[in-house]
């Protein structure tokens, strides 16, 4: 019986498969360690990280959604140095393959995080979160802009030799441009999508179902969209490995986004319905590789065949 190799590579990072856990889902690594251990995926991305603990948006900041959820949490989190401090130990201790997402308000709090963590061993690189659409400030103004985005991409590439990925945000008016831009700068590879912004409302009530009003939409509802984004940027950028994210449910979802030329995916939402959700994910996508006869999971990567006519 065939044994597939699930190993992955996102750039110079090698990953025992490509599943890695989504920021903002699971936490800083081991929220939901006794259903999912960190060290059995590809990875885990933290929760985003700024210089000092924020408080984030007021309540409620998470609704509900036809095939998703809005949320807006904005990047509440306990700070980079709380998670040096506190979390990380635990998590080098099991050998997981950490990423530390990245926020800030300015160029100065992303790099003030990156020299944080560049005093610790046990991290395996960083994303930059660019693009979350539910902040007053910060992220997204990097994300939008290419040029800006540019900018801070290579002052963030300078502060270290770790593997540098890049959140792309699917609000942006050009998403090729953004990725370009990352590139320029000197990122090793792209995330992308994260949330898409959108809105509930409470007809009851008569007002909107989050505090802010707006929110970020994840879930099934957005996989399509992603896909598509995840297949544009391939096929502009072919050398660029993207990291492919959005309502990815079942082994299947993984084995389209690396056919429309994601090189590894990240799984969010799922772990909230299905705490261990990722590790029947795998599962799934070994048993598909087992029965199409796919000795690399690798293999798949880009492997989408174009429709004749």
């Amino acid at each position: 019986m065939l044994t597939p190799d699930l190993s992955a590579r996102v750039g110079s990072l090698e990953l025992i498969n490509p599943i890695l856990a989504a920021s903002g889902t699971f936490g800083y690594g081991l929220d939901l360690a006794d259903f999912c251990p960190p060290e059995n995926l590809g990875g885990v991305v933290t929760k985003g990280l700024s210089p000092r603990p924020r408080a984030g948006a007021p309540m409620p900041r998470i609704a509900e959604t036809p095939s998703g959820m809005l949320n807006a949490i904005g990047l509440e989190n306990i700070g980079v140095d709380v998670f040096c401090r506190d979390q990380l130990p635990a998590l080098r201790e099991r050998r997981a393959v950490v990423i530390v997402n990245v926020f800030g308000e300015s160029a100065a709090d992303y790099l003030t995080v990156i020299e944080r963590c560049e005093a610790e061993i046990g991290i395996a690189g960083y994303e930059l979160n660019v693009s979350c659409p539910n902040v007053s400030s910060g992220g997204i103004e990097f994300g939008h802009d290419p040029r800006t985005l540019e900018s801070l991409t290579s002052r963030c590439r300078a502060a270290t030799a770790r593997p540098l990925w890049v959140k792309l945000s699917p609000n942006a008016p050009d998403l090729v441009a953004t990725a370009r831009a990352a590139t320029a700068g000197g990122a090793d590879a792209v995330s992308l999508v994260n949330t898409i912004r959108a809105m509930a409302v409470d007809p009851f009530r008569r007002r909107p179902e989050l505090a802010r009003t707006f929110g970020g939409l994840s879930g099934p509802a957005i996989l399509p969209i992603a896909l598509r984004m995840v297949h544009e940027v391939h096929l502009a950028l072919p050398e660029l490995p993207v990291v492919g994210l959005g309502g990815i449910e079942s082994g299947l979802d993984v084995v389209r986004f690396l056919l429309a030329g994601a090189s590894a995916v990240q799984v969010g939402t799922a772990t909230f319905r299905r705490p261990g959700a990722m590790l029947e994910i795998l599962a799934e996508l070994e048993t598909y590789c087992r029965d199409q006869g796919v000795a690399r999971v690798a293999s798949l990567t880009g492997a989408m065949e174009a429709q004749d006519g």
